[in-house]
């Protein structure tokens, strides 16, 4: 009997010791769970920071995020269109030649609501490739016969504002016609709601932006810009040293906005060097094609640095990329960009 009470009071000890442990642990894990809840006055458990909350993605890009579609708008660069508005809330703006020596903009923005967009201009039909590689709404006022062809063949989601009510697109008086059409993104919104055009986009931005600052190490000096488009227009940027960005001239005329007077400026400058010639369609107008399919030289700038790249595009909808001369895709700034295409032989000076 002596052996059994023995054996019966060795397990006994042998559960009040696991008891214990159990009881040691469910503490422990009781003050944890409590260093990371709160408990309100009402007696309900809120969740802490690390349980149950997804957090901020560590590389948000702020030029280009969310999922609202682009809207990619024709501006008028003719001088008589000075100052232009809000092409400052772009996230890219796109400057080609066009016919007379002139050039025309398109601004690209993305989850912007802007009270006044313009002036805005008709299409032409090289600005399309661009629109189409953002995957963008295309909004013009008119087109040259090419655009308007294209835009068919292409099945754009354009909206053409010659062809809808002056309440969606409008003329102020501070300009001349034809340089004084403006618009709005809400108007544009809902438009293209009343031609069941899609209005969100999961499309992958065509830079490569990085939320930490690129710095051209290896660059040239770019303290100044100056990119001629013809004997009548030309380009130029002054860098800003304390601001880190760019500000934009043309014919040594410093560009604002047309109602706040901001600076017009950018973080990022890309120049890609493409033939144009001159066609002869039916209006005999001296409008311009582009040949911006291949490879095309050009210059990424930014916060003072230029390094030589490549341009590439495969097709009129594919994405351009943009490639230093190693062939990797270069990182850009978290910031908006002008996109430059000049003609081939265009006299850039970087210094």
């Amino acid at each position: 009997m002596k052996g059994k009470g023995i054996k019966v009071l060795i397990a006994i000890l042998v559960v009040l010791i696991i008891v214990a442990i159990a009881l040691i642990v469910m503490k422990i894990t009781n003050t944890n769970i409590n260093k990371n809840n709160e408990i309100s006055s009402n007696g309900i458990i809120s969740l802490g920071t690390d349980i149950g909350k997804e957090s901020e993605p560590e590389n948000k890009i702020e030029i280009y995020n969310g999922v609202d579609r682009p809207i990619a708008v024709m501006i008028d660069n003719h001088k008589a269109a000075w100052p232009q508005a809000s092409l400052n809330e772009a996230y890219i703006v796109y400057e080609i030649i066009v016919e007379g020596g002139e050039t025309r903009l398109m601004p690209v923005y993305k989850g912007k609501d802007l009270e006044k967009i313009g002036p805005v201009r008709s299409s032409r039909h090289y600005f399309i490739d661009y629109a189409l590689e953002n995957d963008a709404i295309y909004v013009h006022f008119g087109w040259s016969p090419q655009a308007q062809s294209d835009i068919s063949t292409y099945k754009v989601n354009n909206i053409n504002g010659i062809t809808e009510s002056e309440t969606n697109f409008w003329r102020v008086k501070d300009k001349k016609s034809p340089h004084n059409v403006v618009t709005t993104t809400q108007k544009i919104l809902n438009m293209a709601n009343s031609k069941g055009y899609r209005t969100t986009s999961n499309a992958k931005s065509v830079l490569n932006y990085k939320n930490t600052e690129v710095e051209l190490e290896e660059g040239q000096v770019a303290n100044e810009v100056t990119i001629p488009y013809s004997t009548l227009h030309t380009v130029s940027y002054k860098y800003n040293e304390e601001t880190k960005r760019y500000e934009r001239y043309q014919r040594g005329t410093k560009q604002t906005d047309w109602d706040t007077n901001e600076v017009v400026s950018t973080k990022n400058i890309i120049i890609t060097f493409a033939e144009n010639y001159t066609l002869t369609d039916v209006e005999n107008k001296g409008r311009q094609g582009l040949r911006n399919i291949g490879n095309k030289k050009g210059y990424y700038i930014t916060n003072g640095k230029a390094i030589e790249i490549v341009c590439s595009k495969n097709s009129r909808t594919d994405k351009t990329e943009y490639k230093d001369l190693l062939g990797n895709e270069i990182d850009v700034n978290d910031g908006n960009t002008f996109i430059q295409i000049c003609p081939i032989d265009a006299d850039v000076v970087i210094q």
